[in-house]
Formats: structure tokens, sequence, C-alpha cells
């Protein structure tokens, strides 16, 4: 599949992707790419957040690829159920461990816990071996219960601007492989 054969859904998490944020990036430059706006970033309401997610995907012409970082990767797979369009494929960058006491803000567990089950669609999932709001242990546990591919980033923090990884080559070249083996 090639991007312009795919709705690609950018799903930011807790407090949006700043303009230096890869996944701002990528949406500036992926003509077929848009950005799900949530009402509150700040104050993220699962049930809200869920929902709006599954109206952008039940609204898209094409076959959906959803990119979602962080808190984003939660919010996809609670709403799940709600897809009444299929989805192409979902790439995941870090995972937070939304079901551990010590996140903060901690109105963020009301995202956790993960739904187990495995996903209808394939998926890949970066994780940094030193991401302060998920273990890698954490990410491989999970990826594992949805059939996800996991991808080792190494000692990257939060994959975020902040850890610098605004451009994030690497990142564009995993996509983009990942989008190559999806069927449209």
């Amino acid at each position: 599949m090639k991007a312009s054969d795919a709705e690609i859904l950018i799903v930011p998490g807790y407090t949006n992707s700043g303009p230096h944020h890869w996944q701002t990036r990528w949406e500036q430059k992926l003509t077929t790419a848009r950005r799900v706006e949530q009402a509150e970033w700040s104050k993220p309401v699962r049930e809200d957040w869920v929902a709006r997610v599954a109206e952008e995907v039940n609204a898209a012409t094409r076959p959906v690829v959803l990119v979602a970082h962080s808190l984003g990767i939660p919010t996809v797979v609670h709403a799940v159920p709600l897809f009444r369009k299929p989805i192409a494929g979902a790439f995941f960058v870090a995972p937070p461990e939304v079901d551990n006491p010590s996140i903060r803000p901690k109105h963020l567990m009301t995202f956790g816990p993960y739904p187990r089950d495995p996903l209808p669609f394939p998926s890949l999932t970066v994780a940094s071996r030193n991401d302060p709001f998920g273990s890698y242990e954490h990410a491989d546990d999970i990826t594992a219960a949805w059939g996800s591919l996991l991808v080792d980033a190494g000692e990257a923090g939060h994959i975020n601007a902040e850890s610098g990884h605004g451009p994030w080559p690497e990142g564009t070249m995993v996509f983009a492989q990942f989008l190559s083996r999806l069927r449209v």
C-alpha cells in the first residue's frame, strides 16, 4: 500500500503533538494524513477521545491507517469495537503504562487497562528502552497480546520532540516499510 491509497489518521496523545513533533511533520508531508482533533487535549476523557477516533474512522472513504503516539494508543485500542470501517493497519509509538499508579497526571489511568484481545488488523509498535511513561517490558507484553510486531527503538525516551525525535527519519523509514506490507 502507498500512503496515497490510505486515509492516514494521526492520533496524538496527552496535550497533542506540537509543531516540532514527528506526528505534526508527517501530517504536513503526507497528503492523505489528517489529525484526529480532540476537544480537550490537557484533560482527556477516555469516552470522548475514543468516540472521536471512532467517528473519524467511520467517516473514512479509503482504507484507514492509524498513526498513534502515547495516549493515542490506548484511545485507538479502546475504540476498536466501535469501528464500522476496516482498518488497513496501525502504527503505534511509545505506549504508556496507563494502568501504572505512578503515571502522572493521575487521570491518565482512566485510559487503562489496555484491552488484551488480538487486534483485527496488522499493527507495528515502536517502543523505547528508557521511556519515562512506559517500560519496554510492558510494551513487549501488551504487543504480544495484540499480535503486534514490536520494534526496539533503543534508548529513545518518549520518542517525541522533547527526546530529540522531531524529524525522526528512522521512524519514517519504519513507517514506509510497514505501509508497503499492507494490503489495500
